[in-house]
């Protein structure tokens, strides 16, 4: 099958540092390319790949200071997708909506998997416009939103199953909290929580320009905890040691969280986790087995000690059977031959249906 990527120019494909969605598009296109598939890239040039790659800005844009617009910079990479766009069977978007104007009359060669939050009441009549541009959540909590999408799959994120080695026997007395620096995500209420318990707290977090006057008022006062530990961004190589040596893993998060990949790659590390109930987080986290799923602050505080008895064999078992770059990558090859096989029938049936007018 010959399949064309279209990644974030955000970060590289892999990022160096954070960077999600970069992320998974690189999981998802090294195995593609691993089963035997022609796969196209179309990411910044210092990416990293086995497919072909079709470089569309010099480097990821979050970390270059002469950015100061995204959009030009993407208006030069859908020309170059829409250049190449017929050798391909399948483009796969990344990119949440820019795409959808242009490539409108081929939407039944194209997929889209928006990986962001859809909660935005600009949203649904956009959605409304371009109801044949065929979508993939990455949660089921992710579509409530916008009833009027097009989807065809949720498909939940996936790692490679070698990424992370389990640790069966953490390091560690700390708990960790991995993600951005940002409301959000709720560091301010993993300090809440970490001084009450008494128990340290590493935070391995990036601070985004937006999030720049949050951190520096509200968040770094707290830091001088001596319990409280700001490490900053961390690649994979860093976050082995730092997932799989933590107690847990604090997920405090306070909005609706369309996947969470920090959740799975702390369950690659067979490190449970304990989470507050919003957005995704049901369909990730086995209440009980993986980690615990909670309510409220108050909640949290009588759970976190439970947590630590968890089995960790069993998280890393439900890891494997849930959460590979594997299934993922299964997953999305059932969409895509879906797709075509519904595209095939029904550019077959327009055929007869002209033949027959004839």
């Amino acid at each position: 099958m010959k399949i064309a990527q279209i990644a974030p120019l955000m970060e590289s494909v892999p990022p160096r540092l954070y960077g999600g969605t970069e992320r998974i598009v690189y999981y998802l296109t090294e195995e593609l390319v691993r089963q035997g598939h022609d796969v196209t890239l179309f990411a910044t040039a210092d990416s990293v790949t086995s497919a072909e790659l079709v470089p569309c800005a010099r480097s990821g844009l979050r970390l270059d200071p002469n950015v100061r617009d995204v959009v030009p910079h993407y208006m030069v990479m859908l020309d170059k997708v829409r250049q190449r766009a017929g050798e391909f069977d399948i483009l796969h978007f990344h990119i949440d909506h820019f795409h959808f104007p242009l490539f409108h009359h081929m939407a039944r060669r194209t997929v889209t998997t928006l990986h962001g939050r859809q909660d935005s009441p600009d949203l649904p009549p956009f959605f409304n416009a371009f109801r044949d541009m065929p979508l993939v959540a990455i949660s089921n909590d992710q579509r409530k939103p916008i009833p009027e999408g097009n989807f065809v799959a949720t498909v939940h994120h996936g790692i490679p199953a070698d990424l992370y080695s389990a640790v069966f026997k953490p390091r560690g007395e700390y708990i960790a909290f991995l993600g951005r620096m940002s409301r959000d995500k709720g560091p301010d209420r993993a300090i809440r929580l970490a001084r009450i318990l008494k128990v340290p707290l590493k935070m391995a977090a990036k601070v985004d320009k937006a999030d720049r006057d949050y951190f520096e008022q509200e968040i770094m006062p707290l830091l001088r905890d001596p319990n409280i530990e700001f490490v900053g961004e961390v690649n994979d190589w860093e976050k082995q040691d730092f997932l799989g040596n933590a107690r847990a893993l604090l997920f405090p998060i306070v909005w609706p969280e369309p996947f969470g990949i920090a959740m799975i790659e702390a369950m690659a590390c067979a490190t449970p986790i304990l989470a507050f109930r919003c957005g995704a987080v049901t369909e990730v986290v086995d209440d009980g087995i993986t980690g615990r799923i909670v309510e409220s602050e108050e909640q949290a505080l009588l759970s976190l000690e439970d947590i630590f008895t968890l089995d960790r064999h069993k998280i890393r078992l439900q890891f494997e059977e849930r959460f590979t770059s594997a299934r993922m990558t299964a997953d999305y090859l059932s969409v895509y031959q879906a797709l075509i096989r519904d595209e095939w029938a029904k550019s077959s049936g327009e055929a007869l249906s002209r033949e027959s007018a004839v």
